[in-house]
């Protein structure tokens, strides 16, 4: 196995900042936005998003809220490992919002299909957008793209993107890991 950074520290600082302001310019005041982190890992991403907006560009009543998908994902039963549940906090009305789902890494897109599952229960969105860490854009199984998108990554399917937070992990970074395994001869 080899592991290649694709982001340090400092880039996914400046990624962070340019996806912020990119919000604003789409959202300005927030007044009809709700931030959607989904479970587990998009989390950290919107958490950061959210205090860059408060603490950096003094952006005010941000909803944020983080959603579990667990049960709504088409392959829930279909593995031989259990899926554990994260929990889900959306504690304001997504009716007539405009909601912005935020990920860490875009693959497959069935993440984003089992959060449009998912949301369903709490509201019917005005508008639902899709902000991304990493777009991993040739992996898509079905036809979802980001609206906003921190870097695209061309990664062969046996290669995986790992972020790594702070929070989480000790630091902010993004890796290619590739298992590197060499077909014998």
């Amino acid at each position: 196995m080899s592991q290649k950074t694709l982001l340090t520290s400092k880039e996914v600082t400046i990624i962070l900042h340019r996806l912020a302001c990119q919000l604003i310019e789409k959202h300005l005041d927030f007044s009809n936005t709700i931030l959607i982190g989904l479970q587990p890992r998009g989390k950290f991403l919107a958490q950061r998003i959210k205090n860059i907006l408060q603490n950096e560009y003094n952006v005010n009543n941000i909803h944020l809220g983080f959603l579990d998908i667990t049960f709504f994902r088409d392959d829930f039963r279909r593995g031989e490992k259990s899926l554990e549940a994260n929990k889900t906090e959306i504690n304001f009305i997504v009716e007539n919002k405009k909601v912005v789902f935020i990920d860490d890494v875009l693959y497959t897109g069935r993440s984003i299909n089992a959060a449009l599952s998912a949301i369903q229960s709490f509201g019917r969105p005005s508008e639902i957008e899709l902000l991304v860490l990493i777009d991993r854009r040739f992996s898509r199984h079905l036809p979802i793209q980001p609206d906003y998108r921190g870097r695209q990554v061309d990664a062969i399917n046996n290669d995986k993107v790992k972020v790594c937070w702070q929070e989480n992990d000790g630091e902010d970074s993004v890796y290619l890991v590739s298992n590197n395994l060499q077909p014998s001869s």
